[in-house]
């Protein structure tokens, strides 16, 4: 059996048919399984051979043909779905963010270590080229020393009535940043606003703490009138402007940067607007932001080869 055939999707409501169009697309086969959540909206909208309801979530847990789960639910279920695949066994692929507590998240972490079991958040920025390419810039020296990483997320809405803006957005910021400057925080400051009596807060300025000398201030927003998704990192020899709005360019790298001399005083060069034959991410960097499923299927697939 294929292993696109040994994984299953609960939820396919605002997310899901992302992560099945991702699982099933780019390998051209059907996916065997589907589970409906709790609200009736999570479904198949057009049944089809091999894209089917199962009839409940216990038959599925119990199926001993699927290996993992991918679960695009709405956050108040995370848990509970997510411990009930890992107790029977399945690898398991959530949305972000993983649980509505750190408690439930410790939970879910140490439920999968002792199983020996999968256990992925889906970050997909991580996963497209463009990010990648930002990494490796970053890994070779290209920008030379950090000096900051800024910049906004906002949109108009989409409000949710249990995940906040910091949890719907700035997440994605939090995992760049640890991905492309191998660091962890060390903590977060961040204020949250509500506008809409009775919702989360929906728009938030915060700072992830990594060292006294990177400066990391970011905003992020639910009430903006247009879409923004924009990336400043600065360096001592250049600096990137990341627009993951761009269709073609979503990378500009600049050669403008900040040296210091012997007395301490900054300069700035300003040789070039951009880096010759550079303006923009070349083709590789283009790509959509759905791509964490796949790698979850890789690493399940490998997995199940490796210990079991």
């Amino acid at each position: 059996m294929a292993w696109v055939d040994r994984h299953a999707v609960v939820g396919y409501g605002y997310w899901g048919p992302n992560l099945v169009r991702n699982f099933v697309v780019p390998r051209g086969r059907r996916l065997s399984r589907s589970a409906t959540c709790i609200q009736t909206s999570c479904h198949w909208p057009t049944p089809s051979p091999g894209n089917r309801d199962n009839g409940g979530l216990l038959r599925l847990l119990k199926d001993s043909r699927i290996d993992g789960i991918a679960i695009a639910t709405p956050v108040h279920s995370h848990y509970d779905l997510a411990l009930a695949a890992l107790r029977a066994g399945k690898h398991v692929f959530l949305e972000k963010p993983l649980a509505q507590t750190s408690e439930q998240v410790r939970h879910l972490i140490e439920e999968a270590e002792r199983r020996k079991l999968i256990l992925m958040v889906d970050h997909t920025f991580l996963y497209t080229p463009a990010v990648q390419k930002i990494r490796e810039l970053i890994v070779e020296g290209a920008l030379g020393d950090i000096y900051y990483y800024n910049g906004i997320r906002a949109s108009l809405g989409l409000f949710q009535s249990d995940v906040n803006v910091i949890w719907d957005l700035a997440v994605h910021d939090i995992s760049i940043i640890q991905y492309i400057l191998n660091e962890d925080p060390v903590a977060v400051s961040a204020t949250g606003a509500c506008h809409v009596a009775g919702t989360p807060a929906n728009m938030a300025p915060y700072y992830p703490v990594l060292s006294e000398q990177l400066h990391r201030p970011r905003q992020c927003q639910l009430l903006s009138p247009v879409k923004v998704r924009q990336t400043f990192i600065g360096g001592s020899r250049k600096m990137i402007v990341y627009d993951d709005l761009e269709a073609t360019e979503k990378i500009k790298v600049y050669d403008k940067g900040i040296t210091v001399n012997d007395g301490r005083k900054a300069i700035i060069n300003l040789e070039s607007d951009t880096v010759p034959g550079y303006v923009g991410a070349p083709p590789s960097c283009q790509g959509s932001a759905a791509n964490g499923s796949g790698a979850f299927h890789r690493l399940s697939s490998h997995w199940r080869v490796s210990h079991f």
